[in-house]
């Protein structure tokens, strides 16, 4: 940033220097000539032809310097075959002319005619009355002085440029500086807490880097409780298995007769519980993707082919919104929408109805069939893991459990009620509503 900064107001500055001095310079060497241009045309304008035919001057110019020998203020006119009129402070030289110029206008040059002394020579042809001779009046200055003035001009610029470049590079530098202080602070407590100094971030820092800190800290908050859920989950699966293992262990110790039948009961109800807990496992880590995404009427044709195949006796009906989408990965809620919509199908008399609703941050799914429910009493009971209450039928008796669970996990929610219109069980499912 610094570099930049350092390389950009270098460049402008620069480029405003060379501008600034373009001008200046133009302005000075401007006002030389304009001077030059004032002494040519009182020299015009006293000019006269004398009764020899030669030119003179009736009156004197009215600068001392002309009178003084080699002072750097020269005047000359001078016409072919006649003698040159030269100004005392020629002294005993003499200004090159050059008679096939021939300009009415003034006209200036830079010459190195004297050793020592650049000149700046302004001439122009004129045609005097009662004379026709082309006489060429010249005035020649030293350009010592001009170039004295534009080197001093361009000194003065320049030390003042390069000091309002090291100003303005330290100013950059220092804002730099300061601006970035505070990561200096975040980047100390975070190695605190990576020694276990302190846990969070504080909040003592300034506006500008706080919401860097908040979703840092929101990061940790999101951490640790993946973390405790893994544990959770982790001492939940063992809680679950160690009865199961206790039995099988207790059976071959005994040397029961019905070992064989035992193991796969037991082991049947391991991995129903090993099953739960990877489908909780796999709705945690994917919760954390910011972009989770799915349509909702996309999932509920996806179940409905699936279901249509297994019991092809159950009609299936869908009405409402089909742009609903919500916040979850595609995959639990195919898995949460399978349970629901399988359960209607296989417990219910033959006709599901489903039917999806915007309410407001969440999106509704109703799945409603025409069983014979489920009493308000065994509601609570039945997102209890393996249990089941029509044991008449296949099943694991934990699907309503995933689904309670994933659907926690999302921050929704699932409630039991009584289908008015079937009679039924009525199962309301609500999930987090995706942005449009």
């Amino acid at each position: 940033m610094i570099i930049i900064a350092a390389a950009w107001i270098s460049l402008l500055l620069l480029a405003g220097g060379i501008a600034l001095d373009r001008v200046l310079t133009n302005a000075v060497s401007d006002n030389f000539d304009d001077q030059m241009e004032y002494v040519l045309t009182a020299m015009i304008a006293s000019s006269e032809i004398g009764p020899d035919g030669e030119i003179r001057l009736n009156r004197p110019l009215g600068d001392q310097r002309f009178l003084e020998p080699n002072s750097g203020l020269y005047y000359q006119i001078s016409g072919q075959g006649k003698e040159p009129w030269p100004s005392r402070s020629l002294w005993d030289r003499t200004l090159k002319v050059d008679y096939s110029h021939d300009d009415t206008e003034p006209h200036f040059r830079n010459s190195d005619e004297f050793q020592g002394e650049p000149l700046r020579v302004l001439e122009r042809v004129i045609v005097l009355p009662d004379s026709d001779t082309r006489w060429i009046f010249m005035v020649a200055a030293s350009r010592e002085s001009l170039d004295a003035q534009i080197t001093e001009l361009r000194t003065v610029l320049a030390t003042a440029f390069a000091v309002l470049a090291f100003g303005l590079i330290i100013l950059a530098a220092l804002q730099t500086f300061y601006g970035l202080w505070p990561l200096r602070d975040v980047r100390r407590e975070i190695a605190a807490m990576r020694s276990g100094r302190q846990h969070r971030l504080h909040d003592a820092l300034p506006d500008e880097v706080m919401p860097m800190v908040n979703e840092l800290n929101a990061l940790l908050d999101h951490n640790e409780k993946q973390a405790e859920e893994a544990r959770r989950h982790a001492g939940n699966l063992a809680h679950a298995l160690k009865t199961p293992l206790t039995v099988i262990m207790n059976s071959a110790t005994a040397q029961a007769p019905d070992l064989a039948e035992t193991v796969i009961r037991e082991a049947t109800t391991m991995r129903r519980q090993v099953d739960h807990h990877l489908a909780r496992a796999r709705a945690v880590g994917r919760r954390g993707h910011s972009h989770s995404r799915a349509e909702v009427w996309q999932s509920l044709e996806s179940v409905e082919r699936a279901v249509g195949r297994l019991y092809r006796h159950v009609r299936l009906d869908m009405a409402g919104s089909k742009d609903l989408a919500v916040r979850v990965e595609r995959q639990d809620l195919d898995e949460m929408l399978g349970n629901l919509v399988e359960n209607a199908a296989k417990y219910g008399g033959g006709s599901v109805f489903v039917t999806v609703e915007d309410a407001g941050d969440m999106a509704r799914i109703l799945i409603e069939d025409d069983g014979r429910g489920i009493p308000e009493v065994e509601r609570a009971r039945i997102f209890d893991r393996g249990v089941r209450l029509d044991t008449s039928k296949p099943g694991t008796g934990l699907g309503m459990a995933i689904v309670r669970d994933v659907a926690e996990i999302y921050n929704g929610s699932i409630e039991l009620d009584e289908s008015e219109d079937m009679g039924g069980l009525l199962v309301r499912l609500e999930l987090p509503k995706a942005a449009s």
